[in-house]
């Protein structure tokens, strides 16, 4: 068989490992969230330290997406899926087995490090092994798993803390991984092997300069307001601009000598693609920071366990869902008007409901929200959904992989980084009123100071996505 061409017969059991793997690597960005008061007691956690818990996944997993593609497309993907399937259920055992949080913090971000390897294999050999109408219920059944992963996450996942399974408490929400990476492991000769016939070269020197970049931008955001910014924490940021401009010159050095980049940076002069990655960026980072600060309100605020509280966010993940199966429709009718519209809703979504948590203040009652979380849900899918494919859709074919591998790290990258500018927000307001208020009034209080970063942020993308409705 060629290395890229598609079984006579496709291979659905090895779909199912595929569509297993893809499910546990999104499982563990929502599943911390629901357990954060948990995390925070049993490990003495800061604020700080269940920052880096959260981004440090995000922030491996989104830096090493591209390269992880890459080693798939050389080396072959099936072998890339065991390596990385076999490293996320290593690193998933130590973080149930972590005994402070600068363990679990380090063994999170070999988390996201192995994800990286694991996830880009999952597109990959779908996109080889299926074709036609093959192809598009494949990718189906993802969406549809993808979206799923984030619901358990929050309901599966609070129940598991709550339910303090043979007193492991949140250690359960890792450990549950490790016998179904080792099932998966197991199954993996279901998947056919493949790789690429180019066998591109690998970029070493640009995933460090990135990789060293985004770790001095993102550190001393989430460490800084804790130590009342100390001159570490600035030096820090400027070696971020100096070590991310040199990552552009490396790579456009890379492209003039006849190599393959890790980024083609000529995509970034294209005015839309530039402008549909700046709204992805936007995008993501109210997404993963919505998450946290909403954990934090209901259970650290307001005493939730976390299961009642994941069975209350639940409602915004099947609105997305929902609205996700629902854009392509509404676009192919509407056009992009129909996203400028989610956008709108998202927005207003938003608003009100900061303006209902501050005027309620102490007195909320969490289950009153459920209705403004589901228009939140809607608007992220009425968004998300349509825009990958209008931003993927406006660079040449040529481009698309490159274009695909860097979308799908800026969603990542966007992640932590709202992670990081939310959770500084929410800290300081929480600091600034340390003894004020009873704990459900401080609390409420820094969701709505956290959540002024995503209510711009949201404002913006409305701004922009008219721009390009425009063009």
């Amino acid at each position: 068989m060629k290395p890229c061409s598609v079984p006579s017969t496709p291979p659905w059991r090895g779909l199912a490992v595929l569509l297993l793997a893809g499910f546990v690597t999104i499982f563990d960005l929502f599943v911390v969230n629901v357990a954060i008061p948990s995390l925070q007691a049993g490990l003495a956690a800061s604020f700080a330290q269940i920052g880096f818990i959260v981004a440090g996944y995000e922030l491996a997993f989104g830096v090493l997406l591209i390269t992880g593609g890459r080693l798939g497309d050389r080396f072959g993907r099936r072998r890339l899926f065991v390596l990385g399937m076999a490293g996320f259920t290593l690193a998933s055992l130590l973080c149930g087995l972590a005994p402070g949080a600068h363990a679990l913090i380090g063994a999170r971000v070999l988390q996201g490090l192995a994800a990286a390897l694991l996830f880009p294999q999952v597109y990959a050999s779908i996109r080889v092994n299926f074709d036609g109408d093959d192809s598009r219920r494949a990718f189906g059944l993802l969406g549809m798993t993808l979206g799923l992963a984030a619901i358990a996450g929050q309901v599966f996942g609070g129940w598991l803390v709550h339910a303090d399974l043979f007193g492991l408490g949140w250690r359960t929400i890792f450990l549950i991984n490790v016998p179904i990476g080792l099932c998966a492991i197991a199954a993996a000769r279901h998947i056919p092997e493949s790789r690429s016939p180019e066998r591109p070269a690998l970029d070493g020197r640009g995933v460090l300069l990135v990789s060293a970049g985004l770790t001095c931008l993102l550190v001393p955001l989430i460490e800084g307001p804790a130590q009342a910014w100390p001159a570490w924490s600035l030096w820090a940021l400027a070696a971020a601009v100096l070590l991310l401009a040199a990552f552009c010159r490396q790579q456009r050095h890379r492209q003039a000598a006849g190599r393959l980049p890790l980024v083609d940076m000529q995509l970034l002069t294209q005015r839309r693609f530039a402008l549909g990655a700046l709204l992805v960026l936007l995008v993501y980072s109210t997404s993963s920071s919505f998450f946290l600060s909403f954990a934090l309100l209901v259970q650290s605020g307001l005493g939730l366990d976390p299961f009642m509280a994941g069975s209350i966010f639940a409602p915004c993940s099947l609105g997305f869902v929902a609205a996700s199966l629902a854009a392509p429709r509404l676009v192919a009718r509407w056009g992009q008007h129909a996203i400028v519209a989610g956008a709108l809703a998202y927005a207003a979504s938003m608003g009100l409901l900061i303006a209902q948590v501050w005027i309620a203040g102490a007195a909320l009652a969490p289950v009153q929200l459920i209705p403004l979380l589901i228009v939140i849900g809607a608007g992220q899918g009425l968004i998300m959904t349509p825009l990958l494919n209008l931003v993927l859709g406006s660079v040449a074919a040529s481009q698309a992989g490159m274009a695909s591998g860097v979308i799908a790290t800026l969603q990542q990258i966007g992640a932590a980084l709202g992670v990081a500018v939310v959770g500084m927000l929410f800290g300081a307001a929480l600091a600034a009123d340390a003894g004020g208020a009873g704990q459900a009034g401080r609390y409420s209080a820094a969701f709505v100071a956290g959540m002024g970063y995503n209510l711009g942020a949201a404002l913006l993308i409305c701004v922009l996505l008219r721009r390009w409705a425009r063009r």
